[in-house]
């Protein structure tokens, strides 16, 4: 599978419809950006039950700051609708294997446990 461009207008529908979403937030002029941004295709390639998706910030600079993006690029993690992962900078590809495998395994009530 492919990555997908989400905007304003289709965020919120995917971070519902989707049972696991990962999001990076990242903008072409970004060298971290450009560096992570074959790992993120790669991973998207290699888990087809996962849906990939970019938000290029110069283009949805609305999304970024609702979804106060500081620093790119930042990755999101969404299972059943809800954030369970951020975190700012580029991850090598061994983690973000393990982010995904984490994000697989995690059950929300240990999350709701957590708040």
């Amino acid at each position: 599978m492919t990555t997908v461009d989400l905007t304003a207008a289709t965020f919120e529908t995917a971070v519902q419809d989707n049972p696991i979403l990962l999001v990076d937030f990242w903008a072409s002029w970004c060298g971290p950006c450009r560096m992570f941004a074959p790992i993120f295709e790669r991973a998207a390639a290699a888990h087809p039950d996962v849906v990939f998706a970019k938000v290029d910030t110069e283009a949805e600079r609305d999304l970024a700051a609702a979804a106060q993006i500081t620093s790119i690029p930042t990755l999101m993690a969404f299972k059943d609708g809800q954030l369970v992962f951020r975190q700012a900078g580029a991850l090598p590809a061994a983690g973000l294997e393990q982010l995904i495998d984490a994000v697989r395994n995690l059950t929300l009530d240990a999350v709701a446990d957590a708040s």
